[in-house]
């Protein structure tokens, strides 16, 4: 009698906020990086991505859902990482007789978001991570988390960062085939566990410009670009690790907005130029100028991936500086945590930063440094190998 039974394995994994940026492909096939990259991962709490991967005899393709709507599962980069990961099981196969033959059978692969997609918060990154873990958790892989970094990098080269909880490396690694680009861990969430980040949520759509075409044009046409993948990111790359194990967070701030001012100014100088930040966005970074100004030290850091959001790093004993003087201003919208509800700062922000901010963001989202990705039991698919909805 054929084996109809359903496999099924089951992960969340975690958004990364880049505090050095990658942008840049040496080699977009393999999905190499111009240059290395660090990043904290977000609590889980507050932003994840659930996969469940299933798999069975029964199944007649391979499917994906993402927030319950069907998901392209024929790109190049997603077949990458289904091949590596079938092969991996092969081999597993090929020397244990008594292993159920899984890398034959079709997957069914079904995921949520507790975040918008494609907003510029990363979901690819936590996507393809999820995607990668809850596979090789299915086929009882034997792969360390930086293994499996260079099979999500195929995917989405921000997705090896998500392999891992904390401070967070992504080597770019010299070698043609891309076996030393991988993600390494810096520090664990527990080294500097008073990390928090606010994201001022600017615009929840489809952001104009593709990261993927954004780099294309960014690597052909910047004058600037060359510089930054030369000498700025490798000191500042040397500068944030050395920040992160010195819990130096003035360091760390530093870097951080120094970094993103230099990638959004390779962006600006692509031709055409690129915008990803908006004036709500250059309102963020006023906002904190006006708060560390009045702190009379650093104590909040901005930084803008490829998309309008701010995120503000700030340490949990500067929560009342930083919460404070964004809280007045947004006290309606969604996404405020207990602890932030009526704090008030001294901090004045001028007439212009305050309207910008106040009509421009549309939620916030409280969060802080987190875990990687984690086996759970809760499934998005049935027994009998049917989707099923949980609250995201």
């Amino acid at each position: 009698m054929a084996d109809t039974k359903v496999y099924r394995a089951s992960t969340t994994a975690p958004v990364n906020i880049a505090v050095v940026k990658y942008w840049g492909k040496r080699d977009a096939k393999l999905n190499l990086p111009t240059n290395s990259s660090l990043s904290v991962t977000l609590s889980q709490a507050d932003l994840r991505t659930l996969t469940t991967a299933s798999c069975s005899a029964a199944f007649q393709d391979d499917v994906l859902l993402l927030n319950g709507e069907p998901s392209d599962l024929t790109g190049a980069r997603t077949q990458a990482c289904l091949r590596e990961l079938r092969t991996r099981r092969a081999a597993l196969e090929s020397k244990d007789a008594s292993l159920p033959k899984l890398s034959a059978m079709r997957l069914l692969l079904v995921s949520e978001n507790n975040f918008p997609t494609a907003a510029g918060l990363a979901s690819s990154a936590a996507g393809f991570a999820a995607l990668v873990r809850a596979i090789a958790d299915l086929y009882e892989l034997p792969s360390s988390p930086t293994e499996l970094s260079l099979i999500a990098r195929q995917g989405s080269g921000s997705a090896c960062r998500s392999l891992f909880g904390g401070y967070v490396a992504w080597q770019m690694g010299s070698q043609a085939d891309g076996l030393d680009s991988q993600a390494v861990e810096v520090a664990p969430a527990a080294h500097w566990p008073e990390m928090r980040a606010l994201i001022l949520v600017a615009s929840a759509a489809k952001k104009g410009v593709s990261s993927t075409s954004g780099m294309q044009q960014t690597v052909a046409t910047s004058g600037l670009f060359q510089q930054r993948i030369t000498d700025v990111v490798p000191a500042n790359m040397k500068r944030m690790e050395d920040a992160v194990a010195a819990r130096d967070f003035a360091a760390f701030a530093e870097v951080t907005m120094r970094d993103s001012n230099s990638f959004h100014a390779t962006c600006a100088d692509t031709y055409p130029p690129i915008f990803y930040m908006n004036d709500v966005s250059r309102a963020a970074v006023r906002a904190v100028e006006v708060i560390n100004a009045a702190a009379g030290k650093t104590v909040a850091a901005y930084t803008f991936d490829a998309g309008p959001n701010a995120v503000v790093y700030y340490l949990e004993e500067n929560k009342d500086l930083v919460l404070g003087a964004f809280y007045p201003l947004l006290e309606k919208l969604d996404g405020w945590k207990d602890g932030a509800k009526g704090l008030k700062s001294s901090v004045q922000f001028d007439e212009t930063v305050a309207s910008t901010i106040t009509s421009g963001v549309s939620r916030v989202i409280m969060t802080g440094v987190g875990e990687g990705p984690q086996k759970t039991d809760v499934y998005l698919v049935s027994e009998n190998g049917k989707p099923v909805s949980t609250s995201a």
